[in-house]
């Protein structure tokens, strides 16, 4: 656990990449593989990870988020893209794989059914909502998995949901764009912000203890 702080020490939200670095596969991986197993309310799973290494692509989304040099710089960007509503095809399919998997069933239909029922009263832009906060879960482990792999990371919302979705077809696959995330490797020459103090809030204004 120690040497995972002493890696979360080390991580920032890396200004300026070295475009010349690439992350090899196997630590690209073993981060989507992190945010594969991310806890997701219900197991839902709500959204999906786009990785995009086509350069064509990015030079198409860089402008449309704020002109931030690290969509085309990093080595891979990750866009984290919410389910558009949580259906009941949806949850279905997932409990449905599930059952298949486990073998049992141990009244998951039951769960099924309060959840099919959840959903249907929520409407659609609320279940995207709720999925679109699932997604955040994800990055959480996104971040801390390219830390402890040595990648830095920046995670990002200042960009235009729809024209990425425009750009990558995600409005025919159902699905919003939520975050981006470019990974790769710090330009330890060039990023202004490498070499600045990490700046939290101290433990005793940030955790209540309640005994």
């Amino acid at each position: 656990m120690t040497d995972l702080i002493d890696k979360l020490h080390w991580r920032y939200a890396t200004k300026k990449f070295n475009p010349s670095k690439v992350v090899p596969d196997d630590k690209i991986e073993r981060i989507i593989e992190a945010v594969r197993l991310t806890a997701t309310s219900s197991g839902l799973q709500p959204f999906e990870l786009l990785l995009v290494t086509n350069p064509a692509l990015r030079a198409q989304i860089k402008p449309v988020a704020w002109d931030q040099q690290q969509v085309v710089d990093c080595s891979h960007l990750l866009v984290f893209a919410a389910w558009d509503d949580i259906t009941a095809d949806r949850v279905n399919a997932v409990y449905d794989q599930i059952t298949a998997e486990r073998g049992q069933n141990d009244g998951l239909d039951a769960y099924r059914q309060r959840l099919l029922g959840i959903v249907a009263e929520r409407g659609q832009e609320a279940n995207y909502e709720a999925a679109a906060r699932q997604a955040y879960i994800g990055l959480g482990s996104a971040l801390i998995a390219a830390a402890f792999e040595g990648v830095d990371a920046t995670p990002m919302e200042g960009f235009d949901p729809a024209a990425v979705d425009a750009i990558l077809g995600l409005k025919e696959r159902h699905l919003r764009s939520v975050l981006i995330v470019p990974l790769g490797y710090r330009d330890e020459e060039g990023d202004w912000l490498l070499n600045m103090k990490k700046v939290r809030r101290p433990r005793n204004e940030f955790v209540t203890e309640m005994r």
